[in-house]
């Protein structure tokens, strides 16, 4: 059955990390995946989630299925989260499942729209997350891209972004990043969002918003404006969310999958269909993760300490932004490299060529993927020189 496969190239995120591991370079610098690090280049886990688990550990008393659905107090306080106190909480208009981790809370959102309308088509930003267009053209849906990032000028091409998407259909569907976006770093403002919300309101496309890193922009409430605001705006929403990076929870694959229709019924229908998508695709979610959030998230004193864990993080990305662009100026790099300080989030464009990045890669063991695109987080305060003196050598 298999003699006629053939193989395939390995990811180029996970394939740099195996050279990575493999380099003896004792100065080496992984950029190339999203997760989080501190200060000494660790993953940690946070302090919340240590007594989370404590907590966990001495209740749980099954390890019985949850359910298509998954939990549903995990399900609501996520929703809480995501949503706050938006209306459409108190309308009865939203219906959340768990799901493994964010990206199969992606290839649901993309089952869920083939199985209404097969073969339809949904945007993505160019650029966008490298695994998007696999999971959604695995869900059977088109993909095709917008304008997002200007490569010139290190900017939003938020001109290019808005004329496309006014000729988008109202039977497509177009994919949006709630905050930090992967891989750019550029966010919408909230008056660029106000006017993507106004288009698909008169447009009538299906926005689908990917908020994979909610609270590592400028705050948890702050980086769901976008969602909030389209949830005021269009009668139908689909929305992802993931906990592996703002509760640290890369390997417990836990996320959320919330749609939202124009009335309750509606809302019951899309449901009924969502259903049995998840049954033929996975089953049941995993159960721990969804424990640990909603463990924290019912705690007064554990969501005080997740939100101050979260804050530090998001401070300690942003001060290695700026560290980074002093770093490189003190190297003697003319170029300007203050566009980084104006992100959000994880990721970062250096906008060097593929040579260049090569360059880094074979002779100072510094790996990031052929894009330039970085992982501030990878920065310490013990290695930024090093990457700094290496990127002016390139240049």
């Amino acid at each position: 059955m298999f003699s006629e496969l053939k193989a395939q190239p390995a990811d180029p995120i996970l394939g740099l990390s195996i050279k990575y591991r493999e380099d003896s370079n004792p100065n080496k610098i992984d950029m190339g995946p999203g997760i989080y690090k501190d200060e000494r280049g660790h993953t940690p886990i946070l302090g919340c989630v240590k007594a989370a688990e404590q907590q966990r550990f001495e209740a749980e008393q099954s390890k019985a299925y949850l359910g298509s659905s998954g939990s549903a107090l995990f399900n609501e306080k996520i929703t809480q989260l995501n949503l706050g106190e938006h209306r459409v909480i108190h309308e009865n208009r939203v219906r959340t499942v768990s799901t493994p981790g964010g990206t199969g809370a992606l290839r649901i959102a993309g089952e869920l729209i083939n199985a209404s309308r097969p073969g339809a088509t949904i945007w993505v930003s160019n650029p966008t997350w490298a695994n998007h267009a696999g999971v959604f053209t695995a869900a059977g849906l088109q993909v095709k891209t917008y304008p997002y990032y200007d490569y010139d000028n290190k900017c939003l091409d938020f001109a290019g972004m808005r004329n496309a998407l006014s000729a988008v259909s109202k039977n497509d569907a177009v994919l949006l990043h709630a905050c930090c976006h992967n891989p750019s770093g550029m966010d919408l403002s909230q008056e660029q969002w106000q006017e993507v919300a106004a288009l698909a309101n008169r447009l009538g496309f299906l926005p689908v918003v990917d908020m994979a890193y909610q609270g590592f922009g400028s705050g948890v409430d702050e980086d769901a404006y976008g969602l909030r605001l389209l949830a005021d705006s269009v009668e139908e929403l689909l929305y992802c969310s993931s906990c592996s990076k703002n509760f640290g929870l890369y390997r417990d694959r836990i996320g959320a999958l919330s749609i939202i229709a124009d009335s309750p019924r509606a809302t019951d229908i899309l449901y009924s269909v969502l259903l049995p998508v998840i049954r033929v695709n996975y089953s049941m979610p995993p159960a721990h993760g969804a424990a640990i959030v909603e463990a924290i998230l019912t705690s007064a004193e554990l969501t005080g300490q997740w939100q101050q864990e979260l804050r530090l993080m998001r401070e300690r990305i942003a001060g290695m932004r700026q560290l980074l662009v002093d770093k490189l100026q003190a190297a003697g790099v003319d170029r300007d490299f203050s566009f980084i300080t104006r992100q959000n989030g994880m990721f970062s464009f250096l906008g060097i060529d593929a040579n260049q990045v090569q360059q880094l890669q074979d002779e100072f063991s510094i790996y990031m993927v052929g894009s330039s695109r970085i992982n501030v987080a990878a920065i310490t305060p013990t290695n930024v020189d090093y990457l700094a003196e290496s990127i002016a050598t390139v240049l």
